[in-house]
Parts: structure tokens; sequence; C-alpha cells
């Protein structure tokens, strides 16, 4: 099994990065991760505001899939999320949605064990997870810093993306170019406070391609459910776009005129918050597989 290490970082997604490693599909590949500071705060000592912020959600890659090209779609099967023993959490003024109560910077360290976070005297299971995973950009869309989502993936803060969990991208480059980051222990939807529980981990992964078919944003696929993951300037365009994507595939997969497929959305669909304190907000539109399944839109 191949293994990509922690210090082949990047901190912006580009259409033109260069590659670390070269990969198969159906390779299954380790990505080792820092946590979303690089490792800068180990102890409630440490300061969000004494830290380099120019090395801020750092992923590691990108990796090369042989044979992925333009117009193909990128599936991550999430096989294993390793958790270390403890994860780093911050408040700072003018950060998170309740930024302008903070009066002042706060560490706090979350101990880890037997898969359950200590936050203080409160366990909370632990439910890990990928905040940052994307692909290279089109041309089109430029390039985008590592702490912001868009159609390639990257800064989602997508609870959804954790173990056991596939997540479609659409290939934009040759090779697609797939880079990884920010996993935390555990997040609630909106990651409020501006954090998760960070963490550096060992991600293991295995990608396939789906030849030929194209995709506009990203969906994360779990036991029960198909999510389109959108993400906007504001919560209300995130969702505007998230909906239309949500009914657009309903009415491709089922079969459905649009105003029906709308109806129907209504009914089944169900707009969930990903995060609201990045500088893109992200939704996502999930869909119960027992209505629109993989195959109907792959």
């Amino acid at each position: 099994m191949k293994v990509v290490t922690s210090d082949k970082v990047i901190y912006t997604f580009r259409p033109d990065m260069e590659p670390v490693q070269k990969i198969l599909p159906d390779e299954i590949v380790e990505v080792e991760t820092n946590d979303c500071f690089l490792n800068q705060i180990e102890n409630e000592e440490q300061l969000i505001d004494e830290i380099d912020f120019s090395k801020i959600n750092p992923a590691t890659g990108p990796i090369y899939v042989e044979g992925a090209e333009p117009g193909d779609v990128l599936k991550i099967e999430i096989l294993k999320i390793n958790l270390p023993d403890k994860g780093i959490m911050i408040v700072a003024p003018n950060e998170g949605v309740l930024g302008s109560f903070v009066e002042r910077a706060q560490t706090r360290v979350v101990k880890i064990e037997n898969k359950v976070c200590h936050f203080k005297s409160i366990s909370i299971p632990a439910k890990p997870m990928i905040g940052v995973i994307g692909v290279a950009p089109s041309q089109k869309d430029g390039e985008y810093p590592t702490g912001i989502p868009w159609k390639h993936g990257g800064n989602m803060d997508t609870t959804d993306i954790t173990e056991g969990a596939a997540l479609y991208l659409p290939v934009n480059q040759k090779g697609a170019l797939l880079a990884l980051g920010d996993c935390h222990a555990v997040m609630g939807d909106g990651e409020v406070c501006v954090t998760g529980c960070e963490i550096r981990s060992k991600v293991r992964l295995k990608t396939t391609l789906i030849k030929g078919v194209p995709l506009e944003w990203p969906i994360v696929e779990t036991n029960n459910s198909l999510a389109v993951v959108t993400s906007g300037n504001t919560v209300e365009g995130a969702i505007e776009e998230a909906t239309r994507c949500a009914v657009n595939h309903l009415s491709k997969g089922l079969n459905l005129d649009w105003s029906d497929a709308y109806m129907l959305a209504s009914l089944v669909v169900n707009i969930k918050v990903s995060q609201v304190v990045d500088p893109k907000k992200t939704v996502r539109a999930s869909i119960s597989k027992e209505i629109l399944n993989p195959k109907r839109i792959f």
C-alpha cells in the first residue's frame, strides 16, 4: 500500500498542481494528514493568535489517479480515519458565529480514548470525518485556497464525509489531483465556533473512476442517503444551489418532469447545514437511497 506523508502539503487547490504520488484506480492508499493548524498548537497555553496563519488548513497531496480525465467522476471510498490521543479546539475574537461576543482567545485540548472525546467532564462519541478534500479545479474556476469550498470540493466541513462513506468529485484535470486534510474527531453541523475537534490522522482511501459522467457539485453517499454538497457566499445562496441540483438529479434519475421533481423534492429532500464559518458557506441536500440510488445518477 502506498503512503503519502504529511510533509507533502498544499495550501491552494490549483488547476496545474504537481502530484506527489501516483496511484491506480481501485488501489488503496494511506494519506497522513496534519491538523488544520499544521500541528502548531499542542497545549492550552498556545493560542491561535500566536501561530503562523500562512500554514492554516494544509491538505496532503496531490495524488494523481491514473486514467482520470476531465469529464470523469472520482469516487473516493473512505475506509478508515485513525484517531490520535488528543484534539485541539479554539475560540477567538471575531471567529465563528458568535465571534463578536468572544473577549479573548482560548485553547482546549480534547483527550481521545477508546473512540470517545473528553471535553472537560463531558464524554462525546467520536465520529471522525474529513474537513478538506478535493481535486484540482477547472481552468474556468481557477484556484481556491484549501480553506474555501467549491465545486472541486475543498473545505466542505461536511460530517457525512466519514468512515464508510463515499465521496464523488468531478474530475477537472488529468489525474484528478486529489488532496485532503483538516480531519476532525467529532464536529457538529455548522462548526459554529470555527473549529471541530481538530486532529492529525492517517486516512485510508480507495479511489474508483466513473468514466464520462458529468458532475457539477460533489455528492457524498452514506449507508442511507445521497447528498449534493454545494457552497455559496451566503447560506441562502448555497441552499438554492443545493435544491436546484437535487431537483435536477431527481428529474433525470427518476425520469420526471421538472415540476414534478420539484414537488417531490419538497417531500423527500432534506436540507442540512454543513458549515457556516468559512468564506463560503456549505449545505447539503440529502435524499434517501430508497428514493434515488447512485445507479440513477452514475
